[in-house]
């Protein structure tokens, strides 16, 4: 099965050409802890004879201390485990990325841990594939981390499923077994959205039984192994060739003569003379050339990368998005999303975060959490916060338009990231359902008001000899760190009125009297240091 051309020797750049041309499959391998998904990778690589001698020769040696096939086996697992936390625990961490090819087709694989704990990296991994090989292990049929990654499989789109059952050597082989997995998988699936395409090939990934090559210990199954049904799934009609969407990256201004508008077409097709749309604003123009490094096209369609001119010198700035006028997506500043939190500090509705939607970033808030999604169960449950690994249905506002659809119509305009303001890190990742079904705008709230400053509204009394000017540093230090504070000094009238405005507007009250506080400080025993990360020990700041 491994990738032989003659022209390799006789004409490299008509070797690359052909490779080139090859159309490329992203897959990935989830399941539960010890189905097999890295040795399942490991037997594809070497039946197909895409390993390395060097690579082979240190799995084999490996294979002796780290290994967990028996003597005189070579684990496979470990060409993909290749962290050390991963070979001591047996088991798969991070998302391990392998390339290989065969005479058909190019491949990237994305081996996702099987853990719950590790579900972000299976959505990571999840996000960019065409399909997803789910494991089970034929001993124990369907089991809940099964059910989740086939969910999760669903939520992000992924439309064409092998469900791998593997061991089968270790219940001899069993068609009924086999027969009893594939009709328990499928009850399950039939409440799934966009799982149509379904594939079931009982393997065994530690002898390569139906792998690569067809198995003589079953007989029964008629069908492709995994390699044929890998080289032949039909992928081609996956991509939204009917909405035109092309979010801008980059304005290409070289010279007085030229201004280009560069970035990937996220769906649909665009043509020279094309009449289009310049979204937020509304302009419209007509595309007056599709330009490329090789040259100019008459058309352009996903993923190509490409620069659009325009006939009318209209304003489009990057974060801008050109689509089709006669195919309008929505342009709102609220809609509904399914999000997965990817962080150890929860999400909190009203706290304000970086959402970037295609190549346009705006801060905006999780206006509410309408549920959140029991992974393992497909449950849905109230929810004021979503933890680490969780999912659920929200409604984000974000603070100016932007340009979107939904995410089963549009992967490029239905996907955003949250970005947290402060330290940059991604925390979460959203999949857009539509508008808003959240009509009614409540009011706000003293817990909205802090969770839009990372906060508790507390009153915090500076006392000793530089009360005062420790009250107007802190609210410095406060201040540059995100958060909201006021100073209320010994002289304002009515300090416990003015105290109890100022909570309610969800700020930390900084006095300088022994006013009706909740927390006492004296400045002459805590610098500003220790008072802020006192605040911090207490979770009054986040």
């Amino acid at each position: 099965m491994s990738h032989q051309s003659d022209l390799i020797s006789t004409d490299i750049d008509a070797y690359l050409a052909q490779h080139e041309r090859k159309e490329l499959l992203r897959f990935l391998t989830c399941g539960n802890v010890d189905d097999g998904k890295s040795t399942l990778i490991g037997r594809l690589l070497y039946d197909s004879k895409m390993i390395y001698e060097d690579q082979l020769a240190a799995v084999q040696s490996d294979s002796v201390k780290s290994g967990t096939t028996g003597a005189g086996k070579v684990d496979l697992a470990l060409l993909v485990d290749g962290l050390q936390a991963e070979r001591e625990q047996g088991i798969t961490i991070d998302v391990a990325y392998r390339y290989f090819s065969t005479k058909n087709r190019k491949f990237i694989i994305a081996d996702t841990p099987g853990h719950e704990q590790y579900t972000r990296n299976m959505a990571t991994g999840a996000s960019t594939c065409d399909l997803a090989v789910i494991l089970i292990d034929a001993r124990y049929g369907v089991q809940t981390q099964t059910k989740r990654h086939s969910f999760i499989a669903s939520l992000l789109g992924i439309k064409h499923i092998i469900v791998a059952i593997n061991k089968m050597d270790l219940i001899e082989y069993s068609e009924s077994a086999y027969e009893k997995i594939k009709a328990d998988y499928l009850d399950f699936i039939k409440d799934l959205d966009g799982l149509n395409d379904i594939h079931v090939i009982p393997l065994s990934a530690l002898d390569g039984d139906n792998v690569v090559n067809k198995s003589e210990n079953m007989p029964w199954y008629a069908g492709e192994s995994m390699m044929e049904t890998l080289e032949t799934v039909e992928i081609a009609e996956d991509d939204n060739f009917q909405d035109p969407r092309f979010p801008v990256q980059y304005v290409n201004r070289p010279n007085l003569d030229f201004r280009g508008f560069c970035g990937t077409i996220a769906s649909g097709i665009f043509h020279k003379g094309d009449t289009v749309t310049a979204l937020p604003s509304g302009k419209t123009s007509t595309i007056k050339s599709i330009v490329t490094f090789d040259g100019e096209l008459d058309e352009a369609y996903p993923p190509m990368a490409v620069t659009l001119t325009l006939t009318d010198e209209i304003d489009v700035s990057r974060g801008d998005t050109l689509v089709n006028s006669n195919n309008m997506p929505s342009v709102a500043d609220k809609f509904d999303a399914k999000i997965v939190w990817m962080t150890e500090s929860a999400l909190v509705p009203g706290k304000q975060y970086i959402i970037k939607l295609a190549t346009r970033s705006v801060s905006g808030s999780i206006a509410n959490i309408q549920h959140r999604i029991d992974v393992n169960t497909l449950d849905y449950h109230d929810a004021t916060q979503l933890q680490l690994n969780e999912i659920g249905l929200c409604t984000v506002s974000v603070n100016a338009p932007v340009v979107f659809d939904a995410y089963t119509r549009s992967k490029g305009t239905g996907s955003f990231i949250i970005i947290d303001r402060l330290t940059n890190v991604t925390v979460g990742a959203g999949m857009i359902s539509g508008h808003s079904s959240d009509t009614e705008l409540r009011d706000v709230s003293s817990d909205d008001h802090a969770a839009r400053y990372g906060q508790k509204a507390v009153a915090i009394a500076l006392t000793g000899t530089h009360g005062e000017q420790v009250a107007y540093q802190l609210e410095r230090k406060l201040f540059d760190n995100g958060h909201a504070a006021t100073v209320l000094t010994a002289d304002i009238k009515h300090i416990d009125e003015a105290i109890a405005v100022v909570k309610h507007a969800g700020l930390i009250c900084l006095c300088t009297t022994n006013a009706s506080c909740d927390l006492d400080f004296d400045t002459d025993k805590f610098s500003i240091d220790q008072i802020y990360s006192a605040l911090k020990e207490q979770s009054i700041i986040q």
